[in-house]
């Protein structure tokens, strides 16, 4: 039917749910419907309805039904829907409604806040004609069949800006302000003349000689929540994002302090930072001494990613310091529009656990010893379908950009190429390259090596194999030729900044540019395929969130080892940070470095208890009793090289193969039923009794999609 619906033949429960294809060429019977939701939402939000017919948007976000309020009771939100007389699937979501501005965006725009993201909707029987005439009890939003999910939204239309600041980014010259706990605010300020709040001479010089923000005086309109301004730090007690007190935030010296904003405008809006400091002698209720501020001017943020340094003024126009902070832009996915069809994002059921999930495909095939490296060449096409074969459950791999961004599969940044001397025969060069330096058509014609194929001087695999053993297929190639029983869990190569100061590629593409070119692929072309994101680099799995909501995002964290170089960003650098950021960034789990969960068992409870999936990665899983100790502790999967060898589990088949299987004969058996009971042919004795059993998962919760190889 769709490929907007994955792996359905898994989710039993989901069987009658497939949209209604309507005939345009025929009158459809309507329907008035009364929509009733009670929902605990923050001021300035509003909550919507959206579904699968034309009337509730198709979908579409800005075209969903919206609801109003009712005086009676102001945490019910209801509102009256023409519909199809046909089934109806439907969802709530909380939203910010942003007029239009006549300037940039000429129509209204819903801003995502929560949404119910179960992979079930809600549905409306064919059968039921209209609710008008009864007393509608309200739905909970969140709440639906026990199972509901309620999850963040979305880049739609608008542009997140992060600020992030750590390791003591704040530098006061004053000596009064040395050693002191500084608050710091964030306020977008629109740059256009239109939008922005004109304050005359005499307010501005009050402001001035009170030491106050401009900010802190209610000159704007406080009658919306736009643009939303967030702040949160990467502890237990603080990691969620919320809104910014009425004098910022404090900062502590070993925080990971990010101010998130969300605008429409990112080129017109500059960001206003103002620093406060609490007297000793202050009373209760009294305000802090406003120090001085910060602007952060859209030019500065000339990349989808880096650091400003910007000077710290006194309210007396006086530079009394400077803050450096690392910022970051992401954007929504150019020319695609996620919806909400389905989600993925939050979905693991807990029949998958130990999985296990081949490296590379069927493994490294570059290590310094040649007894450990896999037969086939890593990443490519044949060595994946290795390790499906081989009992794989998932397949991980790497995917970063050609020169022409063309999503491709290697893992390494550089490649050696071979030159001929002159007149010397026979006897080459190697010259290393970056891979996105090389268009895709050229590293498809080169003769291209490892970089541990140059370092050993051993050519291991040849030029002339099989199409399928070549290097750097394309990502869109693989995601049609690999089974779609098997999981992909792709990891987006992204540089990323030591501790040294040094970087792991330099100038690589604009990462939004990167992550859309990535993303489109998966997207369109993911079909049935249980896909899961991971990444080194948490921006990039901040923004892998943010830009889309089908998928699941987890955070491949290094931890504390000797065995590679640390990186620069706390984020990277211990399991309770990676945790702390995984739950911020709303993201599926972390990927552990298995010397972390060797080292202490603990860490395995510590990410469950967290609500978080664990994977794990490293040599370590390469030894057998390694790998079966994770598992007895719970870890949910485990990445490992030859796989195709030892796979160490007992079915040979993929998990996602046998439950689709299960599910497809079950379906199998509450069709032939059904036709039984249509035609009043008696059915066989055994087969009504098999049906039976499964009639309370298949009935009570029939609100899914059928993917057209098992309709």
């Amino acid at each position: 039917m769709t490929d907007n619906f994955p792996f359905f033949k898994q989710h039993l429960k989901c069987f009658e749910s497939a949209p209604v294809i309507q005939n345009t060429n025929t009158r459809t019977e309507i329907r008035n419907w009364k929509f009733r939701v009670q929902a605990d939402i923050p001021p300035g939000e509003t909550m919507c309805v959206i579904g699968d017919c034309e009337q509730l948007g198709s979908w579409k976000i800005d075209d969903a039904l919206v609801l109003t309020q009712e005086k009676s009771n102001e945490n019910i939100w209801s509102g009256i829907g023409t519909i199809p007389l046909t089934e109806v699937y439907y969802r709530f979501f909380s939203c910010i409604l942003v007029e239009p501005d006549n300037l940039r965006h000429t129509s209204r725009k819903l801003i995502v806040r929560k949404w119910e993201a179960d992979i079930c909707p809600r549905k409306i029987s064919a059968s039921s004609e209209t609710n008008m005439n009864e007393n509608v009890e309200s739905e909970i939003f969140g709440s639906y069949d026990g199972q509901m999910v309620l999850e963040k939204g979305w880049l739609t239309s608008e542009t997140v800006v992060q600020f992030k600041l750590y390791n003591n980014p704040i530098h006061l010259w004053k000596k009064k302000l040395q050693n002191r706990k500084i608050h710091v605010k964030v306020t977008p300020v629109n740059l256009n003349r239109g939008g922005s709040v004109d304050l005359d001479n005499s307010q501005s010089e009050s402001c001035q000689d009170e030491g106050l923000s401009i900010e802190t005086m209610d000159l704007n309109d406080k009658t919306t929540n736009w643009p939303i301004t967030e702040v949160a730090v990467l502890n237990e007690e603080e990691r969620l994002f919320k809104t910014q007190g009425q004098f910022g935030h404090l900062y502590d010296e070993n925080d990971y302090l990010i101010f998130q904003i969300q605008t429409l405008q990112p080129e017109t809006t500059a960001y206003l930072m103002d620093f406060y400091v609490y007297g000793s002698k202050i009373a209760e209720n009294d305000p802090p001494d406003h120090i001085g501020f910060s602007y952060i001017l859209p030019s500065i943020l000339k990349n989808s990613e880096g650091q400003a340094i910007v000077p710290i003024t006194s309210v007396r126009q006086h530079p009394i310091g400077q803050i450096s902070v690392y910022y970051l832009l992401v954007h929504p996915i150019k020319d695609y529009s996620c919806d909400m069809n389905v989600c993925f994002s939050k979905q693991w059921k807990a029949s998958w656990s130990g999985l296990n999930v081949g490296h590379r495909g069927a493994g490294s095939s570059f290590k310094v010893e040649t007894k450990h490296c896999a037969e086939v060449r890593e990443n490519t096409i044949a060595s994946l379908k290795a390790a499906a074969a081989g009992g794989a459950d998932m397949v991980e791999f790497d995917v970063q950009l050609s020169k022409d961004l063309v999503p491709v599969i290697y893992h390494d940044f550089h490649v050696c190429i071979s030159m001929k001397r002159k007149k010397s025969g026979c006897e080459t060069e190697m010259l290393q390259l970056a891979v996105k330096e090389l268009s895709y058509d050229q590293l498809q014609m080169l003769k291209v090596y490892h970089l541990k194929e140059n370092e050993k001087e051993e050519n291991r695999f040849a030029c002339d194999d099989a199409e399928e053993h070549q290097p750097f297929p394309t990502l869109k190639q693989v995601l049609e030729v690999i089974d779609p029983h098997i999981g992909f869990n792709i990891e987006l190569k992204w540089t990323m900044q030591l501790k040294d100061g040094t970087f792991e590629l330099d100038n690589p593409f604009d990462v939004n540019i990167y992550l859309d070119k990535i993303l489109k692929v998966v997207l369109e072309h993911s079909g049935s395929r249980i896909v899961v994101f991971h990444c080194f680099n948490p921006d990039i799995c901040t923004m892998l969130r943010l830009k889309q909501n089908k998928y699941a995002v987890v955070f491949l964290t290094q931890g504390v080892t000797e065995k590679y170089p640390m990186y620069a960003d706390p984020r990277c650098q211990t399991v309770p940070t990676g945790a702390h950021f995984a739950i911020n960034s709303g993201l599926l789990g972390i990927n552990i470095h298995a010397e972390e969960i060797l080292r202490n068992n603990d860490w395995v409870a510590f990410v469950k208890n967290a609500g978080l999936i664990l994977f794990s990665w490293g040599d370590d899983n390469n030894d057998a009793v390694n790998v079966k100790h994770q598992k007895k502790l719970g870890v949910n999967a485990i990445i490992c090289d030859l796989i195709d060898r030892e796979c160490h589990k007992e079915e040979g088949e993929s998990v996602f193969l046998m439950e689709g299987s299960e599910s497809e004969k079950k379906l199998l058996l509450k069709a032939a039923a059904q036709l039984s009971d249509q035609f009043s042919i008696k059915a066989d004795p055994i087969l009504h009794k098999e049906e039976k059993k499964d009639n309370g998962l298949a009935e009570n919760n029939s609100t899914g999609i059928l993917s057209d190889s098992s309709a």
